[in-house]
């Protein structure tokens, strides 16, 4: 893949399953596991003071229900009668069902609601719910800071594994999908983990808590209770799987629009100039109406799940309230005990539909932190070496030594190449697009890495130093500028944070930055952004020449740096450029002939070899690849039926 070409296969589509991402999600809070100790208990304290509170409640409806019935029942009897004589009676007048009631119950005919006992009853179960409540918001607090820690750790591996990816990964994915994997799909996961995890937590021991308690109960209406179940977990797991790829798809084209969004805005001008806003504005209509299908399926058909548990759910509760009446009506559970289990069935009902819920946010979160683990599974570029050679790399002398590279298996672009740079020689590159001038710098600079052969610096092979080592010797400046937002002193100094002021108005000076640096509004204090606003493109180049100047490096590479200079800067440049390159190797990269005149060694490649090399008079007397190219820049025009070679030498301006 050459650098910047789109990757048709990235990103890759075909996610993993939903388990094994899951697992590998929750290890990462392995390092909290102090804290998620005290979260879970915590979280089994609320449960169970909140699963506790409808069975004492049980108890003031009963106090309630005995005392009105007690009261009622006195009123046919004689006073001081007792229950067993009352139950006896109801038996001989043929109410055996009333009779069977009351047995079950704790009434005294005669009297009435024990209000001072409801009372107790009622404060217990409020300080119950009170402390249930405490633990919940404390767990939910601890759990809280648990996993902005994980998510804070994630987002530092993730900056850490883009430093150690090689610019092959970033030269084969669009920008735009990267950058919504760093950004949207974390922040999604930790949305996901944020709302889930507490909420799941508290719903499974809720759903275990309730489950004991219903059969405690009533084991009967504990397995009627439990007949819901299987046909929830049915229902919801049938919805899950048929949302799950659409939340794959969904985040996936939320990735390529943003590509496409910070395509369109960083070529706007091209863009415009050329006429295709229409086309790219279809282009985005048709991803963002793919978003838009995407987004709809997975948010309708993942919304069935909590309607589906509802309906059954009440379904469920019908049939609890008839056999619970008829066993009140028989003797066998009493009114408070009824109403408990009721207030179970219902509790045990939502915490199933909010685990419903929750798996259908996590299909959405799993689906993000897929997309993260791609990124952090990717391969890494060659790691720098353990021992590092000790022999100092200042001189500059470069050689390519039968050096040979591809970016893909089947297509060469460098053979065989072999190259000696000495200290302080201008080494100029040139040939036409697509010969591996470009290529070459990036050996050097070790963004990739060679298939065969070795690059030396002063006889040290570069994979046994450090790249930063390797780099801190090399100074850049590339034909595409880059600014980040700043003044244009800090700007400057990026090429040496520890440079002072002096160093800095200097190497401006030298890069005649300094010629149009005063007639900006505040001077080297002026602001610009990374897109370089306020500074003219080729002022933007200046600013990076200045950079490299500040950075004093060994080895120079100019690749075509001035190509946004104007004619009368480009002189100027030219000449801070010889005094910057007394005693230091320069490769200069260039398709403007005139600016590699005086260089000591030309380079002319085509399709990945060396196919001469010498000095500009040297070369133009051979009449080779190098006065092709020379004469195409300099010559006359070319006649429809002349050939570039029948164009005589004297032509060709020296």
């Amino acid at each position: 893949m050459r650098p910047g070409q789109p990757n048709p296969g990235a990103p890759d589509t075909k996610a993993k399953s939903f388990g094994p991402s899951l697992q590998r999600l929750m290890r990462r809070l392995a390092p909290e596991r102090f804290y998620l100790t005290v979260v879970l208990a915590l979280a089994v304290g609320s449960v169970v003071l909140n699963t506790l509170g409808p069975q004492i409640l049980g108890k003031a409806t009963n106090l309630i229900f005995d005392g009105v019935v007690g009261k009622q029942l006195g009123q046919g009897l004689p006073p001081g009668t007792s229950k067993d004589q009352a139950v006896e009676a109801l038996r001989q007048g043929g109410d055996k069902t009333f009779a069977d009631m009351l047995a079950s119950m704790d009434v005294i005919p005669g009297v009435g609601v024990d209000f001072t006992a409801v009372g107790h009853v009622l404060a217990l179960v409020l300080a119950l719910y009170v402390g249930s409540s405490v633990f919940g918001w404390l767990q939910a607090y601890l759990l809280n800071a648990v996993i902005n820690r994980t998510v804070k750790r994630l987002r530092g591996e993730i900056e850490e594994k883009i430093h150690r990816l090689p610019l092959s990964y970033f030269d084969s994915m669009p920008r735009g999908d990267v950058l919504s994997r760093v950004t949207n799909d974390v922040d999604n996961v930790a949305q996901t983990l944020n709302q889930t995890m507490s909420q799941l937590l508290i719903s499974v021991l809720s759903v275990i808590g309730i489950l004991g308690m219903m059969f405690w109960i009533s084991w009967l209406l504990a397995l009627i209770a439990l007949l819901t179940v299987p046909l929830a977990v049915i229902v919801t797991a049938q919805i899950a799987k048929r949302s799950k790829p659409h939340f794959v798809d969904q985040w996936k084209l939320t990735g390529q629009a943003n590509a496409q969004v910070e395509e369109a805005f960083t070529g706007h001008e091209v863009v415009s100039a050329f006429g295709r806003v229409r086309e790219v504005g279809e282009k985005f209509d048709e991803t963002n109406d793919k978003l838009y299908d995407a987004s709809f399926q997975s948010q309708f058909i993942s919304g069935l799940i909590m309607p589906a548990i509802m309906f059954l759910g009440n379904l469920n509760y019908v049939l609890i309230a008839v056999v619970g009446g008829l066993r009140v009506a028989s003797g066998q559970l009493s009114l408070g005990e009824v109403q408990a289990f009721i207030q179970y069935s219902r509790g045990f009902t939502q915490p199933l539909t909010q685990i419903g819920s929750m798996i259908n946010m996590l299909q959405s979160g799993v689906a993000s932190a897929e997309r993260i683990f791609e990124i952090l599974d990717s391969e890494e570029q060659v790691p720098d070496p353990e021992v590092e050679d000790s022999r100092p790399v200042d001189r500059g002398r470069v050689a390519f030594e039968k050096v040979s590279f591809r970016y893909e298996p089947e297509t060469p672009i460098i053979e065989e190449l072999s190259l000696v740079a000495e200290p302080g020689h201008v080494v100029a590159i040139v040939g036409p697009t697509g010969a591996g001038k470009t290529t070459l710098v990036n050996l050097l600079m070790r963004f990739y890495e060679v298939d065969s052969g070795a690059i030396t610096i002063d006889e040290v092979d570069i994979t046994r130093i450090t790249r930063d080592h390797l780099r801190s010797r090399i100074g850049m400046v590339l034909q595409d500028t880059w600014l980040f937002g700043g003044t244009i002193k800090e700007n400057i100094a990026y090429g040496n944070p520890n440079a002072s002021e002096e160093e800095i108005l200097a190497a401006a000076r030298a890069a005649y930055v300094d010629r149009f640096v005063h007639a900006l509004p505040h001077g080297y204090e002026t602001m610009i952004d990374e897109e370089g606003s306020g500074v003219s493109a080729g002022e933007k180049q200046l600013i990076t020449i200045a950079r490299a100047f500040l950075a004093k490096p060994s080895i120079l590479i100019l690749d075509e740096a001035t190509s946004s200079v104007d004619t009368r800067t480009e002189l100027l440049v030219q000449h801070a450029m010889a005094a910057l390159r007394r005693d230091r190797t320069s490769f200069v990269i260039a398709h403007r002939l005139s600016t590699i005149r005086d260089a000591d060694l030309i380079v002319v490649m085509e399709k990945g070899k060396i196919v001469e090399t010498g000095n500009h008079k040297a070369l133009l007397a051979a009449r080779g690849a190098y006065f092709r190219l020379y004469q195409a820049q300099f010559a006359a025009p070319i006649e429809e039926d002349e050939e570039p070679d029948a164009i005589e030498l004297s032509k060709v301006s020296s």
